[in-house]
């Protein structure tokens, strides 16, 4: 059971990005996704989640109107479009999942964590 980040870099504030997750097996698209953050020394931050189906999302107070998390189960994959980028979400991003249908924003609730990938917002 595998998830890859992948679409982390360098980007000027006011900038995008978009993160994906690809997960290794089918039944992830049975999954609530997540993105979290997390800097050293720090605890891991929610960023946002999403239903199994797409139906249903939640977003950190700090990202909300500039993020946007979705899914493609065709491809088992999640995506984490970042928008009006500021210096201050500069940190690695993880994608994490769980079974469970509830939109958790703890990040122990979560069983399965990519290895995470690196944005850099530069002023």
């Amino acid at each position: 059971v595998q998830l890859q980040a992948s679409g982390g870099g360098l980007v000027q504030a006011g900038g995008s990005l978009r993160l994906s997750c690809a997960a290794s097996e089918r039944t992830f698209s049975r999954y609530t996704m997540a993105w979290f953050r997390q800097s050293p020394g720090k605890e891991r931050e929610f960023v946002a989640a999403i239903s199994w189906n797409g139906v249903r999302t939640i977003y950190a107070d700090s990202v909300k109107g500039r993020f946007t998390i979705s899914r493609d189960n065709a491809k088992i994959t999640v995506y984490l479009q970042m928008n009006s980028l500021k210096t201050e979400d500069t940190t690695i991003y993880y994608c994490g999942s769980r079974a469970s249908p509830i939109l958790s924003q703890v990040a122990a609730e979560y069983d399965y964590w990519g290895q995470g990938t690196q944005v850099t917002v530069s002023s």
